[in-house]
């Protein structure tokens, strides 16, 4: 049987091949803009005929209508390992569970059968000559939940770019068991973030501490936008990439020729990453690709590969940083708002690597809901927050009011640094809250 043979073979609906679901399986949608819509659709026209179906995802930008269509989760329970917006929302409501991990752990998950798989939905790219369906903009542990996997439905749709590897990129159609061909709608786009005067003043405060032959990881939001876009304008040389999230930033210093990864120790020449949002710019730059390279992220993340490089500049934001140094970059109070993702593994990657800086990066205050000033450096993590960056691990902390760098600093030399970097109208506060916590000496100067 030649390939498209084979293809033809296990050519179907949606609608007939979700019928394999039963009552009691653990489903793993895609990833990213990689999660098929068309077949979460037709999973919700089944919700009557089943109970007890897990749904597991990672970033999913859309409200699956299986979610949806059972607020009582009487036969969808949803899980996700990293939040989205809308998994935010849904949270909410009590209709999704975030799963916690540190990232570059989560293909063991699968490999050691602690999520055991029954079906997995994924969306790729039209097959190839050689039998092959591209993974798209997302490589993540998309690998390693096909792997366990008993069934893999694959939606096909052409709008999906082939990305270029790095390892594990694409998977066969011998490892597929039933095809169904979507309607080809575009992937979904990020919208952009505006950057505000504070996102740019942090962002200067960083571009200070990155030289030539820095290799860069990005995460997601404003501020490492604003610091992607200074790059971009400055004269800065042979940049590399060594990131999680591949994202328009990228682009723009590639194409301005600051990023070129001749200096990398590993990967040269390659911007490595595990999975890629932005917008249409992003996605057509990365088609076809050879200067971009996809890996699981058991590679992209493991802070022993990354240490790999020298000079690696992690960049990452926080929703708050107590006086001992710890980040909360994942939650406000017991709310969940997105997960730990790769920042841990950044910031402790970054710090074994020779001459590596890590950037945990936040303005100073946020409006509140009484719509007053509040401090993001606060004295403990809001009661029920989730500390994303422990204290041993963190590195630099940075606001607009300047940076703070905690290795090797004692609780009350730390508790000096970040009072320094907070908003002025809160250090007074602060201090007395440190003198209470036993975190503040009579030597201690504030600037």
């Amino acid at each position: 049987m030649n390939y498209m043979e084979e293809y033809q073979s296990k050519l179907t609906t949606a609608d007939k091949a979700v019928q394999v679901v039963k009552s009691g399986d653990t489903i793993n949608y895609g990833e990213f803009m990689m999660v098929s819509a068309l077949l979460d659709e037709a999973l919700a026209k089944r919700k009557d005929e089943l109970t007890n179906v897990k749904i597991i995802t990672t970033t999913c930008p859309f409200q699956p209508k299986a979610v949806l269509a059972d607020p009582h989760k009487e036969h969808f329970i949803y899980n996700d390992w990293h939040f989205s917006a809308a998994s935010r929302k849904l949270h909410d409501l009590g209709l999704c569970y975030y799963m916690p991990l540190v990232y570059h752990e989560a293909p063991t998950f699968y490999e050691r059968g602690y999520v055991p798989i029954d079906v997995a939905f994924i969306k790729v790219a039209p097959m190839d000559e050689h039998g092959y369906f591209n993974h798209g903009t997302s490589c993540s542990m998309t690998p390693a939940f096909c792997d366990a996997a008993r069934i893999i439905i694959a939606e096909v749709n052409t709008s999906v770019p082939k990305c270029l590897g790095g390892i594990r990129e694409s998977i066969h159609i011998s490892d597929i068991d039933f095809i169904v061909e979507g309607h080809n709608e575009p992937l979904l786009q990020l919208p952009e973030v505006p950057i505000s005067d504070v996102d740019n003043k942090v962002a200067e405060l960083v571009l200070e501490e990155i030289e030539d032959g820095a290799c860069l990881q990005l995460g997601i939001g404003a501020m490492p936008n604003a610091i992607g876009a200074m790059i971009a304008k400055s004269d800065l040389k042979d940049l590399g990439a060594h990131t999680e999230m591949l994202v328009d930033s990228f682009v723009d210093m590639y194409e301005a020729g600051r990023l070129n990864g001749r200096r990398k120790q590993i990967d040269q020449c390659k911007m490595v990453y595990t999975f890629a949002m932005g917008s249409n710019k992003l996605y057509d730059f990365m088609n076809d690709n050879p200067a971009c390279a996809a890996y699981p992220v058991n590679y992209t993340n493991d802070p022993y590969i990354i240490a790999r490089n020298k000079k690696v500049v992690a960049i990452n934001n926080a929703i708050e940083i107590d006086l001992y140094g710890q980040a909360c970059a994942e939650s406000s109070g017991t709310r969940q708002i997105s997960g730990t993702g790769g920042q841990f593994d950044y910031i402790f990657g970054s710090y074994k690597s020779e001459g590596g800086k890590g950037f945990i990066c936040l303005s100073s205050t946020i409006e509140g809901k009484n719509g007053e000033l509040e401090s993001r450096i606060k004295p403990t993590i809001t009661l029920g927050g989730t500390v994303t960056d422990p204290r041993t691990v963190n590195f630099y902390v940075v606001t607009e009011y300047g940076k703070a760098m905690l290795k090797g600093e004692s609780t009350w030399k730390r508790a000096e640094a970040l009072i320094n970097i907070a908003h002025p109208q809160f250090r007074d506060e602060l201090i007395k809250e440190a003198e209470k916590m036993k975190i503040w000496v009579k030597t201690n100067k504030i600037s």
